[in-house]
């Protein structure tokens, strides 16, 4: 990484523009920028793995893939929280070493908001129903059927919908700052 070292390694500078500070050099920032399209698709993978997992399980008439689908699906728990945090340390590496930045355009800010609410939901608001249906899943094996859980139907929806918004605000970087240059 280069903070104002060879400049053959550093961004571009638009002229009458302040270097305001670090930068990633252009090696540096592609290989960031690696880290986080690839942490981000494997995020979406194990959201789409949860979705089958818990759709399989709803909708199966067969006692055993449903168990099968309830107990798996506690593996993804820790991918999944693992993936959402290198995509977020990596965002946060490319906003604040680009000119982009973390809160200077409101896409990105939105990205930050998402990638940090839906890292926070994994460990505080997946995992103990994913739990649950793990222990529902064994009751099914043991032949011991209770209601079968519900409360997992929306979370693939939603953090699919919202990564899905992720990438697309990634791509196509609307334009709007949030604060304009100059005024406090």
């Amino acid at each position: 990484m280069n903070v104002r070292g060879d400049p053959r390694e550093r961004d571009a500078v638009s002229p009458g523009r302040r270097d305001t500070g670090w930068r990633l050099g252009r090696r540096s920032r592609k290989g960031v920028l690696v880290v986080h399209i690839v942490s981000a698709g494997a995020w979406l993978g194990i959201d789409v793995v949860l979705a089958i997992l818990v759709f399989t399980a709803l909708v199966t008439d067969d006692v055993d893939t449903a168990a099968s689908s309830y107990r798996v699906l506690t593996f993804t728990l820790w991918p999944l929280f693992l993936t959402g945090l290198t995509c977020l340390a990596s965002g946060v590496t490319l906003g604040l070493g680009t000119k982009y930045g973390l809160v200077r355009y409101w896409w990105v800010a939105v990205k930050l908001v998402l990638n940090v609410v839906f890292v926070a939901l994994v460990p505080l608001a997946l995992r103990r129903p994913v739990l649950e249906a793990a222990e529902y899943g064994r009751d099914l094996t043991a032949g011991e059927p209770t209601f079968p859980v519900t409360e997992l139907l929306f979370p693939p929806i939603v953090s699919l919908s919202g990564l899905l918004v992720a990438v697309i605000l990634a791509v196509y970087k609307p334009s709007g700052r949030l604060r304009e240059r100059g005024r406090p």
